[in-house]
């Protein structure tokens, strides 16, 4: 029914064609918005943990640990996102050509993500940001773009590619 009642209006007054093929415009794709939502979901995790240490917990501190473990599955998911949408509107047949394994890179992010969204674990958030630092690098080569490593200047100040621009 809907879509009768919309072909009659657009006979009437005919809709603006619009068209896409990318989540987001041509050529910008960058992986420091996945190093990022990494970093967080590490730092997340660490204030976490924190509070786990305390021998009770207050009211505030409970309000703080659903808070704070929304914000690490949040980020945990951008991970995943971000990677996806490069994955899967970048890399093509060339970019394979020269990294083949890609799609089990991806996977592994893929699985990593989810384990930070599960678990209260630093180790995970460490192996995450691991694996989007060589999806980032990989990623930098593909178009020829050399890349340097540098410790991330706020907490938790762990080491991120970057290209060397």
């Amino acid at each position: 029914m809907l879509y009768t009642m919309l072909k009659t209006i657009n006979s009437i007054s005919p809709f603006s064609n619009a068209s896409a093929h990318c989540d987001i415009p041509c050529k910008i794709y960058d992986p420091s918005t996945a190093q990022i939502a990494a970093l967080s979901v590490i730092r997340l995790t660490d204030l976490l943990l924190e509070i786990g240490e305390k021998e009770t917990l207050t009211l505030a501190d409970h309000a703080q640990i659903s808070r704070l473990t929304t914000e690490k599955e949040s980020h945990a998911e951008k991970v995943k996102h971000e990677v996806r949408v490069m994955w899967g509107d970048y890399f093509k047949q060339p970019q394979f050509d020269v990294f083949p394994d890609t799609s089990e890179l991806v996977h592994k992010i893929m699985l990593a993500g989810s384990g930070c969204k599960q678990h209260v674990n630093r180790e995970k958030g460490e192996s995450l940001l691991a694996l989007v630092n060589e999806f980032a690098t990989r990623f930098w080569e593909t178009k020829g773009v050399k890349t340097k490593t540098v410790t991330c200047p706020y907490p938790p100040s762990l080491n991120v590619v970057y290209p060397d621009l």
